[in-house]
């Protein structure tokens, strides 16, 4: 069994849907492994990581929208208020949502779904630069 590690920086414009799928495709190609698992990490406890659809922008619309109202901003709300009005949501939502995905692959080819892409969810309003961690494991 081989493994295969990299770090990728994800710009963010602030709260949103960032698709890294291409980027996890090249990284996968590189290293050279035909069959096993990728493990996708996400550094940062104010944004997490998604499989979702990639072929119509109104789901990340609508997910945004949905969090909006399961965790919504405001001062007042939350205790934590440490970073302004978006910091405790943006912690509720990285806990609702995963910090890490495993996705299996097969010659050389991630085994996502025909819609299926692979996302950071920025939880801020403000740009961040968030780091991702890729480690494929297999043969």
């Amino acid at each position: 069994m081989r493994q295969a590690q990299q770090k990728i920086s994800i710009a963010t414009g602030g709260r949103g849907l960032f698709e890294f799928t291409r980027e996890a495709r090249d990284f996968l190609r590189a290293s050279g492994l035909s069959l096993g698992q990728m493990t996708v990490f996400c550094r940062h406890t104010s944004a997490s990581l998604l499989i979702q659809e990639n072929a119509d922008p109104s789901v990340c619309d609508d997910l945004l929208a949905f969090y909006d109202r399961i965790a919504p901003e405001g001062r007042g709300l939350y205790r934590h208020e440490n970073e302004g009005p978006d910091d405790m949501p943006a912690h509720l939502r990285s806990a609702l949502t995963p910090a890490s995905l495993t996705i299996p692959f097969a010659d050389g080819e991630l085994l996502l779904g025909s819609w299926q892409g692979i996302y950071l969810f920025e939880h801020r309003r403000a740009a961040h630069k968030r780091e991702v961690v890729l480690h494929a494991t297999g043969e």
